[in-house]
């Protein structure tokens, strides 16, 4: 394990460079490798819509945090589930304005605090989205004001205990059509899970940020 204090620079420098991947060869399925999402992309929908989401890594005193929403329990899908913000671009939108325009109508996150260290792999969900994660670093100081109609509540995870391995509890899962299982993680943190595709998206930063060679 890197020291704490290491992780910024570690990030910073894996994700230097980076651009949105939308290209087929480079999808993940959430939590898996690409060598996994290959043996699996016969049975992912045929037709994906375009998202987004910030995945923001807060700057505090001594540590970094992952900053996460619960969706509010009144939504029609994913109710009351561990999140990013985001959702799908607009007609001419890239995935950078996506995510902080999402950041700033869900939780009031002032894109004026994120500075963009750059982009994960698309990431294809059951449900017919491709997701760019976009990852920036969040100075603090900001302000949140929820949009109650989306988001619940939202609390902060230190980056450390996400990358610790003995916090990540692997499961069976699965896929929609039954046919198949895959292997996957779940981040249990106090009173929260993080699962899916938000646990599946840290797990991709992870293994970016502790591989011998950057991908």
């Amino acid at each position: 394990m890197r020291p704490v204090t290491d992780w910024k620079a570690r990030i910073a420098e894996r994700l230097a460079g980076s651009a949105p991947r939308h290209a087929p060869e480079e999808w993940l399925l959430p939590g898996l490798t690409r060598a996994e999402t290959h043996a699996l992309e016969l049975r992912l929908p045929a037709t994906l819509l375009p998202a987004a989401v910030l995945v923001p890594l807060v700057e505090r005193a001594h540590e970094l945090t992952v900053l996460l929403t619960q969706r509010a329990i009144e939504l029609k899908s994913h109710a009351g589930q561990i999140s990013f913000p985001g959702g799908r671009l607009e007609a001419g939108e890239s995935p950078r304005s996506a995510a902080l325009r999402e950041a700033r109508e869900e939780i009031g996150l002032d894109p004026g605090f994120v500075a963009i260290a750059g982009y994960l792999p698309d990431h294809v969900l059951l449900s017919g989205f491709r997701v760019t994660p976009v990852v920036g670093f969040v100075r603090s100081g900001f302000e949140l004001e929820l949009s109650s109609k989306e988001v619940q509540d939202t609390f902060e995870v230190p980056l450390a205990f996400v990358f610790e391995p003995a916090n990540h509890k692997t499961r069976l899962r699965r896929l929609a059509d039954g046919a198949a299982e895959v292997e996957v993680c779940d981040i249990p943190f106090g009173a929260h899970n993080i699962w899916g595709a938000t646990a599946g998206m840290l797990i991709t930063l992870y293994r970016l940020c502790t591989s011998e060679e950057p991908p």
